[in-house]
């Protein structure tokens, strides 16, 4: 079952979180020859979707980095996002390993 965060991003702001998926006893999943994906959608059902730039950043402890840049963020329009995060083995087994609600702060200065 994926860990539930909720993250909160400054729209038109450079946004980055590392993030430690970790097996079922506790300790860092090893990370080598995964990759990462990570959508925010505004309901489950929705085609229209803002994606992290997902990736390992430090696979031997289990560590994934999110990012969006500037223009990314500023993008994405205010509000409530619904997301998650998944990793794919080299074997392709998909796991959701973090999901909730992302809130989108609205930007002042342009």
């Amino acid at each position: 079952m994926a860990t539930l965060s909720n993250l909160y991003v400054d729209q038109g702001s450079t946004y980055s979180n590392i993030i430690t998926v970790t097996s079922s006893t506790g300790s860092a999943l090893d990370l080598t020859n995964y990759s990462v994906a990570s959508q925010m959608r505004k309901s489950h059902k929705s085609s229209t979707y803002h994606s992290f730039s997902a990736s390992v950043y430090d696979a031997a402890n289990g560590k994934i980095r999110l990012q969006l840049t500037d223009e990314q963020s500023g993008a994405i329009p205010e509000g409530r996002w619904l997301y998650d995060v998944e990793i794919e083995s080299a074997a392709g087994v998909r796991t959701r390993v973090l999901e909730g609600v992302v809130t989108v702060t609205p930007e002042i200065t342009r």
